[in-house]
C-alpha cells in the first residue's frame, strides 16, 4: 500500500477544505499498521512545510461513543503549532472557516515535565505532568457522515483540528506527591453548556477510567510503534473527549464548569 499516496490525497482535501471516501473503502486491507505508517508521512510533510508538532491528541478514548462511530479502540494523533490555541483568561473566539462537520469535545489536557514510561503506576505517570488544563478539541471530518474504519481516523491527522487550552494548574514536583491528583481525576464531572443550556455531562471515568489511565494507554501504544516518537518532555497530550461530541456552529458559545476538579471551565464563541 503506497502510503505516500494516501498522505497526498489526506493532505490535499485538508488544503481543500473538502471530504473524500474513506481510504478503507478502497483498500480492504488498509489497517491501523498501514495508518499509522500513512500517519508518520503526514508527519515527514507536514514538518517540511514548517509545522512544529507540540504534542499529541488521543481519540475513542470514551467507550460510550463506539457504538456511534463503530469502534472499539483508542487511536492517536499530532498537534502542531499550528493547531493549538492558548485562552487567555479561559475564554475566546474560534473560527469554524472551512471546518467539516465539526465537534467539540471537552477534555483534560496535561503538558509533560518528564517522559512517561510503559507500565507507570497512575501516581508515577502524574509525577510526569508539568500541569493539567481544561480544554476543547475541536474535531472534523474529511469523511462525510462521519463514517468510516478506525484505521481511516488515524490516517486523517487523528480527526483534529484544533486544541483549545484554558488556565493550566501547576502540578507538585516531588515524587510521589501527586495522589490527591490522581483521586481527583478519576472523580471529577463537567457539565458543557451551549447558550447556556446544558447539553451534557461527564467525568474522568469516561476516559478509560482516567485521563491518566488514557496517557498510560497512549505510552503503551507508542511503544509498539517505532516508526513514531515516545512521549518527551514538554510535549502536550489532550487525552480524550469526557462527554460526547457534540455539533457545533457559528454564532454559538460553549463553556463548562467542573466540580471536584480545581480546574476552572472554558467559555469559547465561534464565528
Amino acid at each position: 500500500m503506497d502510503s505516500i499516496a494516501i498522505a497526498k490525497d489526506l493532505l490535499k482535501a485538508r488544503r481543500l477544505q473538502r471530504q473524500m471516501s474513506p481510504i478503507s473503502a478502497a483498500n480492504a486491507d488498509f489497517d491501523t499498521g498501514a495508518a499509522y505508517q500513512v500517519a508518520a508521512e503526514i508527519l515527514r510533510v507536514r514538518r517540511a512545510a514548517g509545522e512544529v508538532p507540540v504534542g499529541r491528541k488521543i481519540g475513542f478514548t470514551n467507550s460510550n461513543i463506539w457504538p456511534q462511530y463503530g469502534v472499539s479502540d483508542p487511536i492517536w494523533g499530532y498537534v502542531y503549532d499550528s493547531t493549538l490555541r492558548m485562552a487567555h483568561e479561559n475564554a475566546g473566539r474560534q473560527s469554524l472557516k472551512g471546518a467539516l462537520e465539526p465537534k467539540i469535545e471537552p477534555e483534560i489536557v496535561f503538558r509533560l515535565r518528564s517522559a512517561p514510561k510503559p507500565g507507570m503506576s497512575e501516581v508515577q505517570l502524574a509525577d510526569c505532568v508539568d500541569w493539567v488544563a481544561h480544554g476543547f478539541e475541536i474535531v472534523d471530518s474529511v469523511y462525510p457522515g462521519w463514517r468510516f474504519q478506525v484505521s481511516d481516523t488515524i490516517a486523517a491527522f487523528g480527526m483534529h483540528g484544533v486544541l483549545i487550552v484554558g488556565q493550566p494548574r501547576q502540578v507538585r514536583s516531588i515524587a510521589g506527591l501527586n495522589r490527591d491528583l490522581v483521586r481527583e481525576l478519576k472523580s471529577f464531572k463537567v457539565s458543557l453548556f451551549c447558550d447556556g443550556a446544558l447539553r451534557d455531562s461527564g467525568g474522568g471515568t469516561n476516559v478509560l477510567g482516567s485521563p491518566l489511565l488514557a496517557l498510560r494507554h497512549m505510552v503503551d501504544l507508542l511503544a509498539r510503534l517505532p516508526q513514531h516518537a515516545p512521549l518527551a518532555a514538554g510535549e502536550i497530550v489532550t487525552t480524550g473527549t469526557l462527554t460526547a461530541a457534540l455539533d457545533i456552529k457559528p454564532g454559538e458559545t460553549w463553556h463548562t464548569a467542573f466540580t471536584g476538579l480545581d480546574l476552572p471551565g472554558l467559555r469559547v464563541e465561534f464565528v
